[in-house]
């Protein structure tokens, strides 16, 4: 990259230089501090995207116009994600923006200045677990770059590594979904519940929505669920959530159950629920742990003949590019086909960027929530 293409003296981040639910020495606490109190705006050096070495030839630099918030992001800035950055660090995966450099190896064919691009911050080597998105500069390998077909508002893709890809890689790599599938996936008011529903969806599937309680419901069936019931928090509305699960697979034409279950609760709900409702030879993908971790009996597995498998994207991606980048083309032509529905369903301006992790410390997160870092990107919505 040309050392000119960066003039400027400082950028502004969002840096987070404690993390809240842990000690100085990395212990839990028993009350996590308010996440405002760990996470900052603040003016720092762009310096260490300028090229410093060989690799920067493959790297792109990238204007972000919006970064996605989701789950995962509030978690880390806890340090309670399975990947804890090195403090401090700046929070977030997805990046929405416009090229303004790249490395002499990135051939023009694959990316241009001035093209609208997404970016995955997780797919470098350097990536830091999915870290660095909030930036109003962002410098990334090129094969994290994904061009943004004509059409997309960039606002729209800003969660596609947390909610989309992860939705994927349950339904598509590990389920191999298709029209003679039935999918059942919980959580479905939130970022990747939505995510499954919409994919399984454009992929012809029949799907059920399982949410909290029904008053989440219209998330789920804006998604296009076909089905959308409540499985509620103890072990009577988990059992009535089973029963009203086997009526409606019944009813869509799947009796024996569900084909692929995509679980983001798990907690009691996978042994009082899930595991009933999965057919013989069905896989359930266990994707996220909302409501806690709690032991898996075998011997219901044995019984069911059901499949178990966790769902991590990021090393399949890294290890398969071809592979990963055709299912990126796929998502994005889904949006372009009107199959998805592009949206963003919260944004903040970078000024506010704080409040669009406290909807997940207060557990109101729903759909898309997307940060915009500059005003006139708010105005072009």
């Amino acid at each position: 990259m040309r050392p000119s293409a960066i003039t400027q003296a400082t950028m502004r981040a969002v840096r987070c230089n404690r993390f809240a639910a842990l000690d100085k020495s990395g212990k839990p606490i028993s009350t996590p501090s308010p996440i405002r109190d760990v996470l900052r705006l603040e003016n720092v050096s762009p310096a260490h995207l300028r090229p410093s070495s060989d690799d920067d030839k493959s790297k792109v630099l990238i204007s972000t116009h919006y970064a996605g918030v989701q789950y995962p992001d509030f978690l880390q800035a806890q340090g309670l994600y399975q990947i804890r950055p090195k403090l401090p660090y700046t929070p977030g995966m997805d990046v929405a923006g416009v090229v303004v450099d790249k490395g002499s190896d990135v051939p023009d064919d694959q990316i241009q200045v001035g093209d609208h691009v997404y970016a995955n911050t997780s797919l470098c080597p350097d990536g830091g677990g999915g870290t660095g998105a909030l930036a109003e500069l962002v410098c990334v390998s090129s094969q994290a770059v994904f061009p943004v077909p004509n059409g997309l508002h960039l606002s729209s893709v800003a969660n596609i590594g947390r909610n989309y890809c992860a939705a994927y890689h349950s339904l598509k790599v590990i389920g191999n979904v298709g029209p003679t599938d039935l999918v059942l996936v919980d959580g479905a008011s939130g970022g990747v519940g939505m995510a499954t529903v919409e994919l399984a969806k454009a992929m012809g599937a029949k799907v059920i929505a399982g949410v909290s309680t029904m008053e989440k419901a219209p998330p789920a069936n804006m998604a296009g669920a076909d089905k959308v019931l409540a499985y509620g928090r103890d072990r009577e509305t988990h059992k009535k959530f089973k029963l009203e699960v086997k009526a409606a697979a019944a009813e869509l034409g799947h009796p024996e159950g569900a084909s692929l279950i995509v679980d983001v609760v798990h907690g009691d709900l996978f042994q009082d629920a899930l595991v009933s409702c999965v057919k013989p030879l069905g896989k359930i993908c266990l994707v996220g742990f909302v409501a806690g971790q709690k032991p898996i009996k075998p011997g219901l597995l044995l019984i069911k003949e059901a499949m178990v498998v966790g769902s991590l994207w990021g090393r399949w991606a890294r290890q398969n590019p071809v592979l990963f980048r055709n299912g990126m083309n796929e998502m994005l032509n889904f949006m372009v086909e009107g199959k998805i529905e592009p949206r963003a369903d919260s944004i903040f301006p970078l000024e506010q960027f704080i409040k669009a992790f406290e909807l997940f410390e207060q557990n109101k997160g729903r759909g898309n929530t997307v940060v915009s870092m500059n005003a006139s990107n708010q105005s072009k919505l």
